[in-house]
């Protein structure tokens, strides 16, 4: 186990009237140390980029992909699915995040991956997996893109799940639902999908591989398809339904007439959207979709598309002596970003080389092509960045904005290409906002809620709303780039970011776990507007962190807030938690509690003695209630920022 500082662990900390005891000098040591880790992770060519972890169906979903193709490494095999079993819960299921409740859709795919690695079904992990899956209903209450992986191999049917027909890609743009009205994300999953469900891949698997044992009563007397809301008959989602069984007729009866165009248009979209990326979307199930896609469209292994995209692919893989584990994608620019921003809030020199490196690194990532966004944006010109290494037609406004923070920290000797850079992209950001005045990720309005109802939309990420915590962040974006209260942009965020305001005066955290995050990034973005801090809207924010703030010190929320809105603010104490709380009550100056001085002690309190901190919980979101990631580099950068923000209100104050 890490030793803590003993600057951090005997001499805790004492409240005074809500200081700390030489808190300049302890809080110095904490940013020093916390600097100098950060520089020590930093690449070569300039840039950051932690591990992205997220739960095991990633590892399950490997062993599956690699088996379809047969082009499985049963020593890899092995190694992914000793990663698996160390992941499962006591009560015998998977978790898709830690410390979670059993999930039935990351059980069945864990025991699935392990009985195609080898393991049977009289082994004691398997059998305390089957019991717990079937007391969660069993095979059937999977969601879709599961149903679908095991159709693959026979172990459900394909007239069970819902359609995903390849003709949606036919859909004029103008039409009320086409490609362009789902979020990026689901885009780039599903066009490849459909493809895979229009030719039904079926590889056939020894019994004893199979998950029969899975479904409820025996898979002859369960019921798999979707069932109806009977509470309400009329309904969208028994809309949704109806067009789903008539297209399963259609199918049955060979009724598709457009059906070979829509596969041509369907693998022009794809291979287009190869080029200037890491593999399609940059994302890991969309990536492994296309390379089944490509399979199913008679391009064969050896085929460079297909072995480009199985090397994109297989880059996301790390492998340790005993372990093999997948990451859903990389994050260079969004942790080179924000490790640049926090360097130079905590006073490393603009003209550092480590820094100007930075910037020349981050510069050279950003879009000067058209993707997918102009098409609910024509008037739009590129100019933002992306998340990835490489991912040019997924741009995203978080991103674009966070980069621009991070540069106002750096000089690049070519300080005429930076400012233009940053107006470029501060133009598309703008170009971006949403009718509502909020700003969402990849696209602009991409909030037709009614799709939401769709059978295959089960994943909960259809859509792609405007959201607060992103809004919050442009504020404070251009705020720094000298846009005032009296900009129209910023009327229309600030009139949203009022309306969309919880009763306790906490907001909702779409890309981070989750209150937390929600309310700390929109106090920032106000009190960069310079938003009174006595305007009732950032008094309850700031009332609303003080009174869930732990025992210990820190802050924690659990990603069942997503499910359960009564845990809002509750959980064990993180890091990166406990670092948006303070920074949301600096930015609504509070000054005076204890909270914020007890915050800052649990950080000095648990940095260990290399500077860094540990994190054991999930606190990024993918798509809530669904996805969970753990950024490594959050428990680094996040504390950094918050402690040196208490240190200028210290020296100011002083």
């Amino acid at each position: 186990m890490e030793e803590h500082s003993p600057l951090n662990s005997a001499s805790v900390p004492q409240m005074r009237f809500g200081k700390i005891d030489d808190l300049a000098s302890r809080v110095a040591v904490a940013v020093d140390g916390a600097r100098k880790v950060l520089f020590s992770q930093q690449h070569e060519d300039g840039y950051w980029c932690g591990e992205l972890e997220a739960d095991t169906t990633l590892e399950s979903d490997y062993i599956l992909l690699h088996t379809l193709l047969g082009t499985g490494n049963q020593q890899r095999f092995e190694k992914a699915a000793r990663y698996i079993l160390q992941h499962q819960n006591e009560d015998g299921g998977w978790s898709i995040y830690a410390g979670g409740p059993s999930n039935i859709s990351a059980s069945v795919k864990a025991y699935f991956g392990l009985k195609l690695a080898g393991y049977r079904a009289d082994h004691p992990a398997m059998a305390s997996a089957r019991k717990k899956i079937l007391d969660l209903g069993g095979v059937t209450e999977v969601n879709t893109f599961t149903k679908i992986y095991l159709c693959f191999f026979g172990q459900y049917d394909y007239d069970a799940v819902p359609a995903i027909p390849p003709e949606i890609v036919l859909f004029p743009n103008w039409f009320w639902f086409n490609i362009y009205e789902i979020s990026s994300w689901s885009r780039a999953i599903l066009v490849p999908l459909s493809i895979c469900y229009a030719k039904k891949p079926f590889k056939k698997i020894p019994d004893e591989m199979g998950v029969q044992e899975l479904f409820v009563g025996g898979r002859d007397k369960s019921r798999m398809h979707l069932h109806w809301d009977k509470k309400k008959k009329i309904s969208w989602r028994n809309f949704f339904l109806v067009l789903d069984r008539l297209t399963h007729w259609a199918e049955r009866v060979h009724i598709r007439p457009l059906r070979s165009i829509a596969l041509k248009k369907a693998e022009k979209w794809m291979l287009e959207h190869f080029e200037m990326s890491d593999g399609l979307g940059a994302i890991y199930p969309s990536m492994m979709n296309a390379i089944i896609a490509l399979r199913c469209l008679g391009h064969s292994v050896d085929d460079p598309q297909v072995i480009r995209a199985l090397d994109e692919f297989e880059k996301l893989g790390i492998e340790e002596a005993d372990t093999f584990r997948m990451q859903p994608c990389k994050s260079p620019v969004w942790d080179t970003a924000y490790a640049l921003f926090a360097l130079g809030e905590a006073g490393v020199p603009a003209n550092d080389p480590r820094m100007v490196k930075c910037a020349d690194w981050i510069l050279q990532k950003q879009v000067r092509t058209v993707g997918d966004w102009k098409i609910k944006n024509p008037k739009g010109q590129p100019g933002g960045w992306y998340f990835e290494f490489n991912n040019e037609f997924y741009p995203d406004v978080d991103d674009s904005a966070m980069v621009c923070l991070a540069l106002s920290r750096a000089e690049h000797p070519n300080g005429r290409y930076q400012l233009e850079s940053v107006q470029r992209a501060i133009d598309w950001i703008l170009s971006m906002q949403c009718k509502n005045g909020g700003w969402a990720s990849f696209d602009k309005d991409n909030d037709r809620m009614v799709f939401q109802y769709v059978p295959f939309a089960d994943h909960n990420a259809m859509l792609d709303p405007a959201t607060v915590d992103i809004t919050g962040r442009i504020l404070e974006c251009l705020a720094t780039y000298g846009y005032d209260k009296s900009h129209p942009a910023v009327q229309r965020a600030l009139k949203f970011i009022r309306q969309e305001q919880e009763a306790d005066g906490s907001w909702f955290g779409r890309w981070g776990v989750n209150y937390i995050y929600g309310t700390a990034l929109v106090l920032r973005g106000l009190e960069s507007m310079g938003v009174d801090n006595h305007d009732p809207m950032i008094q309850q924010a700031a009332e609303w962190l003080r009174s869930v703030q732990n025992s210990d010190g820190g802050w924690g929320e659990t990603v069942g807030s997503y499910d359960d809105p009564n845990l809002k603010g509750q959980g064990d104490s993180t890091a990166s938690q406990t670092a948006w709380a303070i920074m949301g009550l600096l930015a609504a100056r509070d000054t005076r509690s204890e909270c914020v001085a007890r915050g800052i002690a649990y950080l000095l309190r648990t940095q260990k003695k290399d500077g860094s901190w540990d994190e054991p919980f999930y606190t990024g979101t993918g798509f809530p209630r669904v996805f969970y990631l753990a950024y490594h580099m959050y428990r680094q950068y996040f504390p950094l920022i918050a402690l040196t923000a208490y240190a200028k209100v210290e020296k100011g104050s002083s």
